[in-house]
């Protein structure tokens, strides 16, 4: 990274959704970590970031703060998620759109508290909604608790245990298709961005569909750039990316402070990618 290059993160989640931190607490951590261009994207909400812009201007060192959403949508079957950039948070159409979807992750979430019951797990429901507080529950909040009460080592663990496909908490999606998602996030003025397309277990020739796929939808950009990645991953992602036209995204998907995943940590930003903000219609979504 050259002196010239910012220090840039655009995926990290605060107490807004599954994250730990305040969206407070997270701009202070991108500022102490050096990050320059900073993204919240908490899971099917804005809720966080009018917080994290009064407590960015209040700085006397403020970073350039990006409205950001991660919304959940279905593609065959799988759960695939889009980082949404530069949304307006006035856009009340985009903001209904994600109010249902809080409302789809709701249901799904008493559903996995149900199985999870009949597994002999008795209380997780609960558990979980006192953890999310005023938050969307999600699986991350349901982890969390069996993690603490000691259903599994780590909250990774839970999620091989009990929440992945097949297991006893997991519950199929119920989320919007990938297209709608897309199309909503354009109208809200944003740029679609597929996450973390390496990490949702697909084999090679399923990531090089979905991004095939995700281009033809409409998508702009996916993330090449991720924590605890090989080289290798982070080659051919950029690979696929430019031989799907679509631009090159980076972000630490961080919720916690821990030994692994921190904001800014492994941002790198290889030579002859084509960043999402040299893109032309990139614009700074920094207006609360």
């Amino acid at each position: 990274m050259t002196d010239e290059t910012l220090l840039i993160d655009l995926h990290s989640h605060s107490s807004a959704s599954d994250g730990q931190l305040t969206p407070s607490e997270l701009v202070e951590r991108a500022i102490e970590n050096g990050v320059q261009m900073f993204a919240i994207t908490d899971h099917d909400t804005t809720a966080g970031l009018a917080e994290a812009h009064a407590y960015n201007q209040s700085h006397k060192s403020p970073l350039t703060l990006l409205n950001g959403v991660e919304v959940s949508t279905r593609w065959h079957s799988h759960d695939i998620h889009i980082v949404g950039l530069n949304v307006s948070l006035d856009d009340e159409a985009f903001e209904a759109f994600l109010a249902n979807q809080r409302e789809l992750r709701e249901l799904r979430a008493k559903e996995i508290g149900l199985r999870l019951a009949k597994a002999g797990i008795e209380g997780a429901y609960e558990g979980a909604k006192a953890l999310a507080g005023e938050a969307a529950l999600s699986r991350g909040h349901y982890a969390r608790w069996l993690a603490d009460n000691e259903y599994a080592t780590s909250m990774a663990n839970v999620f091989k245990k009990y929440l992945a496909r097949g297991k006893t908490g997991y519950v199929p999606n119920n989320w919007s298709e990938m297209e709608v998602a897309i199309a909503k996030i354009h109208q809200a003025g944003g740029i679609a961005i597929l996450a973390h397309p390496s990490g949702y277990k697909l084999s090679a020739k399923w990531v090089k569909r979905l991004a095939r796929e995700f281009k033809e939808a409409g998508g702009d950009a996916m993330e090449v750039v991720v924590s605890r990645q090989t080289v290798e991953d982070r080659n051919n992602l950029i690979a696929l990316s430019l031989k799907n036209d679509l631009a090159a995204s980076l972000g630490s998907d961080f919720h916690f402070p821990g030994s692994f995943i921190e904001l800014g940590k492994s941002m790198y930003q290889p030579k002859g990618v084509n960043w999402v903000w040299q893109m032309d219609n990139w614009k700074m979504g920094q207006a609360a």
